[in-house]
């Protein structure tokens, strides 16, 4: 069990990590500015300009809830996130070792920090049909930036580690061993497809995994045909409009 103090330091982290704390206005995909709005950063709907985390609040209790579950059964393995934007998770997942006193997990930060890979006559049609490396302008961001966000919260030690490259080059022979909680927001069929095949077997039993990008076409068909292929049954559960979740069970 956490602490008073702890469960406030998680708390607090969760609403500084999304820019809830200073209302942080979003900025528009394309450029248009928007005001703040409540329900859109709780449900993780807007862009925000200096925050953490585009992820929103329900996402990031997810994330908690889950590695503090992990923590509390015993759940063998190390953390992990398949696309980290400016770090936000993944420093949330540091942030929960760290009140209840864990030092023999890890947190792998996996990005290609690049942003997502450049679609071609080879790729996934649905991930060509999305194109979505037209906004990598927003989409990327350096792991210089990502460690020094750690930094900023006395959170960037040998707990943390990097996975750097694209995740059908790096996760294959990536050093993690057991994982407890994986958590996949790649967005696109091949991404999602590359995160599920190389570390969904070496997730632990009782172990979580995490879709961020449910909604979105290309990722949530890979999640379906990943199931139908090795017979993954166990029930998919919304967290909000956008991510679902389900725990291993053997």
């Amino acid at each position: 069990m956490v602490s008073r103090d702890g469960e406030l330091y998680l708390d607090l982290m969760e609403r500084v990590l999304a820019g809830v704390i200073h209302e942080d206005a979003p900025v528009g995909w394309y450029g248009d500015l928007d005001g703040y709005d409540t329900n859109s950063r709780s449900m993780g709907l807007d862009l925000p300009t200096s925050a953490h985390t585009m992820v929103g609040l329900k996402r990031l209790a997810n994330v908690r809830s889950c590695v503090e579950r992990v923590l509390e059964d015993g759940v063998p393995g190390d953390l992990i996130e398949t696309g980290v934007w400016r770090g936000g998770v993944c420093i949330l997942m540091r942030a929960v070792l760290q009140a209840y006193g864990v030092r023999d997990r890890r947190v792998w930060v996996a990005d290609s920090f690049e942003g997502v890979p450049v679609v071609n006559d080879r790729s996934h049609p649905l991930d060509q049909e999305m194109a979505l490396h037209r906004i990598n302008s927003v989409l990327k961001v350096s792991r210089a930036e990502v460690a020094e966000n750690f930094s900023r919260y006395r959170l960037l030690d040998d707990q943390v580690r990097f996975l750097e490259g694209w995740f059908s080059q790096t996760l294959p022979a990536a050093p993690t061993g057991p994982l407890a909680v994986l958590r996949l927001d790649g967005d696109l069929y091949e991404s999602t497809t590359d995160a599920l095949t190389h570390l969904y077997p070496r997730l632990s039993a009782g172990g979580f995994v995490i879709i961020d990008d449910y909604n979105i076409e290309p990722c949530r068909k890979a999640v379906h045909d990943y199931r139908s292929r090795h017979g993954v049954d166990e029930r998919i559960e919304a967290i909000d409009t956008c991510g679902v979740y389900w725990r291993r069970t053997a």
